[in-house]
């Protein structure tokens, strides 16, 4: 497969594929297609791997796109205004990402629950008891809202990172959470009570503008009306 990214800020992820090839995508990725691209939709493997889709932020069922008879084309676009970022997964490249991260992949690119180990990281760390990990091999696009910002963590190293800002990182790090300090910075700081804690080994990915974040930014103008 071959593909390309393209557009600002609504970005589409072009995808050609070879006679026989497979993408996957959830249900109302796909954007527009080349008519011999046949469609079928089914629940992708045992009732574990359903549940643990539908836990992780995605829908039940999994559309499959399969180009017959020559080149086909396929074309997935984001959500939110933002990125899409294609992302090589093999078994020692793993990826841990937010809930609704996930647009599309090749054919075996597992997708499924990644618990955080930490049971108040989950609890309060802005991503949720349950994030999203891709693994098997081939290539998934994730859409990440806003610009993206990456880092490279040495082992031990940290990150101190704002509720909703981590859009990805490496199965290597790990995730914890950490108080904010001092009770007037918690009272009139605006920041919550905790911080999400990273730390390596391992690349994250950041995100300038949680939808959370956007939905709030607009809202006041939705209720009054201006």
């Amino acid at each position: 497969m071959r593909y390309e990214i393209q557009g600002t800020p609504f970005p589409v992820a072009i995808c050609r594929l070879e006679a026989g090839e497979t993408v996957c995508c959830q249900k109302g990725g796909m954007a527009w297609m080349s008519p011999n691209m046949k469609m079928s939709t089914n629940a992708g493997g045992s009732i574990g791997k359903i549940l643990s889709r539908a836990v992780s932020g995605e829908s039940l069922f999994q559309n499959k796109y399969t180009a017959e008879g020559g080149m086909g084309e396929i074309a997935f676009a984001s959500s939110v205004p933002g990125n899409i970022l294609p992302f090589e997964i093999s078994p020692s490249k793993q990826i841990v990402a937010q809930k609704s991260a996930y647009l599309a992949s090749t054919e075996n690119v597992s997708l499924s629950i990644f618990f955080q180990k930490k049971f108040g990281a989950g609890l309060f760390g802005g991503e949720g008891f349950i994030m999203q990990k891709l693994s098997g091999e081939g290539i998934a696009f994730l859409e990440i809202d806003g610009s993206v910002i990456e880092y490279d963590l040495a082992a031990g190293q940290s990150i101190l990172i704002d509720t909703g800002y981590l859009a990805a990182m490496d199965i290597t790090c790990t995730v914890d959470i950490e108080a904010v300090k001092g009770a007037g910075n918690v009272i009139f700081g605006g920041e919550g009570l905790f911080n999400t804690k990273v730390t390596g080994p391992g690349h994250i990915w950041l995100q300038t503008m949680p939808i959370s974040s956007l939905a709030g930014s607009v809202r006041p103008f939705i209720a009054t009306g201006n």
